[in-house]
């Protein structure tokens, strides 16, 4: 019998891929990935198997999420659009990985996941699939059969797939870096998004009144402290997680540019990813020589489209990851950040490592700054301009 291995969510578009899959003569596997979304895996190992799956193998990737590519994000800074923090994004490569070495141990021909035709994560598992195995064929069930959602909801009721509990008003995706929400109320830009909406940040009347501080200790640019404890990446985004989502702070609601070329509306609750980029950005201000820390936010930038795009599998990624890492040999200290309701700031920063000297910032009496050198400075970094203005500037 043919096989193949599906990038599996234990969602509705996945679980009537399984079907699918298996009324087209497929023997499926399919593969659910654990990257810390809160879900129950048994539930989706049981969903899997009704809907018609040989088995359904669940991974731990927690930590290779965090170590392999949350860590390199924060390093990086990324953020597509300057907005988002590639939830989704940093994601489907693991997951991808995760598919091609299930299929490599069963024998499968072919390599499947459940994106509609609209989307970025189509691109994001087929370019990766076609990295890792190239050899592989690749299928899309629900885009290439044309089954939009209200036809998939009748196929999952007809198949007797119990998906009436996740199937909702929006299309949802979470992990360990967030969650993303999309379609139903929010397709309309100009109505807000529904309280429903959210689920890992608190409305306005729940929020804490009293502001919250914590301490976050990073090591070459890397989260590895929290309050003076040493702790494991994983754990430390959830509890900023936490924190932050109790505040109420994290909600990013954005007019966001697809790789397929359609503007979409989505909604994200980033707590955790906005207040570590926010603590490294700091702590980077403090440590990085000027011209490092100008040029930086270039390759920041083209870092997070290439992964927004599907292209972490690519040499370029990965030069861009060399530039980073040189970057962040001294990034090495403690951040402080205050929560209040809807918000996260950076009140305190400090590391070994600053290039901050007060001997040189202070205007007090202890001043070391040798303010002779200033004039002659000022002269000669002004002296091309008045050269201009003298023989062909507008008078």
């Amino acid at each position: 019998m043919k096989r193949a291995v599906l990038a599996y969510s234990g969602g509705l578009d996945t679980s009537v891929s399984v079907r699918w899959l298996a009324e087209q003569g497929y023997e499926v596997f399919a593969v659910a990935v654990d990257v810390g979304q809160q879900e129950d895996f048994e539930a989706i190992r049981e969903r899997g198997l009704r809907a018609g799956a040989a088995d359904v193998r669940i991974v731990d990737g927690v930590d290779s999420f965090a170590g392999e590519f949350l860590a390199r994000a924060i390093k990086a800074n990324a953020l597509y659009e300057g907005k988002y923090p590639l939830v989704s994004s940093l994601a489907r490569p693991l997951i991808a990985h995760e598919v091609v070495k299930e299929a490599r141990e069963v024998g499968a021909g072919v390599v499947a996941h459940g994106c509609t035709g609209k989307g970025n994560d189509q691109v994001r598992f087929e370019v990766s699939f076609g990295v890792l195995a190239p050899d592989l064929k690749v299928l899309a069930p629900i885009r290439d059969a044309g089954i939009p959602r209200d036809k998939a909801l009748g196929l999952a009721a007809e198949w007797g797939i119990p998906i009436a509990d996740v199937a909702t008003a929006y299309s949802i995706d979470e992990n360990l870096w967030g969650r993303t929400a999309e379609c139903g109320p929010l397709e309309d830009p100009w109505v807000a998004p529904p309280e429903d909406a959210f689920a890992r940040t608190a409305g306005i009347s729940d929020r804490p009144s009293a502001p919250a501080e914590i301490a976050v200790g990073f090591e070459r640019g890397v989260p590895v402290m929290l309050d003076g404890d040493l702790t494991a990446l994983p754990d430390l985004i959830r509890a900023v997680d936490g924190l932050g989502g109790r505040y109420g702070f994290g909600r990013v609601d954005m007019i966001e540019n697809r790789r397929v070329g359609i503007k979409s509306r989505e909604l994200y609750e980033v707590p955790a990813a906005l207040a570590l980029i926010g603590a490294h950005c700091a702590l980077e201000d403090l440590t990085l020589e000027r011209e490092v820390a100008h040029a930086k936010p270039a390759i920041e930038q083209r870092w997070a489209e290439l992964v927004y795009d599907g292209l972490w599998f690519s040499p370029l990624r990965a030069a861009l990851d060399a530039f980073v890492d040189s970057t962040q040999e001294h990034v090495t200290g403690e951040v402080r950040l205050q929560f209040s309701p809807g918000a996260c700031a950076v009140v305190g920063r400090r590391s070994e490592a600053s290039l901050y000297d007060v001997g040189l910032a202070t205007y007090g009496p202890e001043d070391a700054f040798d303010h002779r050198h200033a004039e002659g400075f000022s002269r000669l970094w002004g002296m091309p301009l008045k050269v201009w203005s003298a023989r062909q500037g507008r008078r």
